[in-house]
């Protein structure tokens, strides 16, 4: 099992310093050798646009992976879609790693993207097989209720073939949807034990739709803070999602404890851990530096 150690922004973006230091997070992120760089997608909020930062990454560095977490199917049209993120991987040689999902569950991003709630899951369902089958075939007949198609091309197709596309989610209803549609899941909020007590649903769903999950790629999302715990926002943000849990099982504080939450993922099977920091940084470099020095040494 090879650990691969990522790093988000999360839908804060870089806090006060705003996009200027961007292109310099970039560049550190590839110079300390961290595998991938996730951006989230939240229109309403402060964090890039993952799309333009991912083709700006992209045109920075050379080794350096890019992902999403997540970009939102539903509301965007599945071809062109299909060709922005194969441009992207076309461009960079292949160091794409999309994770996809529904959105978030909040009116004014329901708004932005003009879909209804209830109509979510039923577009993504669609716009997934799709957008596979635009990556690979040459003329794709499509007779779906949303978005038919005759004879669709997309070019260029993507580097990586297959491409693989990434899931989140903890609920039932999600984890079967991982393991139908996905290549690889990668959950927030959710402990090493959590995670691996809903894996096997994962699995069961993959086995039911007649395939296997990578065993490469199991991942999970890991916020964590420094001195002085967590925010008020956050600590709200567990408390609606995970009533009861105790907050510092899912957000690590200081170097030791998320080395040591890194750790529990990995003897649990789950090999690409993204860390995302929960508080004001004010000096990205020195942060990027620490972070390496704490939790680099666990890849191979």
């Amino acid at each position: 099992m090879k650990v691969r150690i990522a790093f988000s922004l999360g839908t804060g973006g870089m806090s006060g310093d705003g996009m200027e230091g961007f292109g310099r997070l970039v560049d550190d992120l590839e110079r300390l050798g961290f595998d991938s760089l996730w951006l989230s997608e939240r229109i309403t909020g402060p964090a890039p646009d993952p799309l333009t930062a991912m083709a700006f990454a992209a045109g920075r560095t050379t080794k350096l992976k890019f992902g999403t977490s997540v970009l939102v199917l539903p509301g965007r049209n599945p071809m062109v879609l299909a060709k922005e993120l194969a441009t992207i991987d076309r461009l960079s040689n292949g160091r794409l790693l999309p994770a996809v999902g529904l959105g978030a569950p909040d009116p004014m991003e329901h708004q932005a993207f003009g879909v209804q709630r209830e109509e979510r899951a039923a577009i993504f369902d669609e716009m997934l097989p799709l957008m596979r089958r635009l990556w690979t075939e040459d003329a794709v007949d499509h007779d779906g209720p949303r978005f038919p198609l005759k004879a669709a091309t997309v070019l260029p197709k993507p580097v990586q073939q297959p491409l693989d596309i990434w899931l989140g989610g903890n609920a039932p209803s999600e984890l079967r949807r991982v393991g139908r549609l996905g290549d690889g899941w990668l959950p927030s909020f959710v402990t090493p034990d959590d995670a691996a007590e809903k894996r096997p649903m994962v699995e069961e769903a993959a086995a039911a739709a007649g395939r296997e999950m990578d065993p490469e790629h199991w991942g999970a999302l890991i916020i964590y803070t420094r001195h002085g715990g967590l925010d008020g926002r956050l600590a709200q943000v567990i408390e609606r999602r995970r009533p009861g849990l105790d907050p510092r099982e899912l957000v690590p504080e200081g170097d030791d404890a998320l080395r040591a939450q890194c750790e529990r993922f990995i003897e649990r099977g789950f090999s690409k851990l993204v860390v995302l920091p929960a508080f004001p940084v004010d000096d990205w470099t020195a942060e990027l530096e620490r972070l390496a020095g704490s939790v680099l040494p666990l890849t191979n």
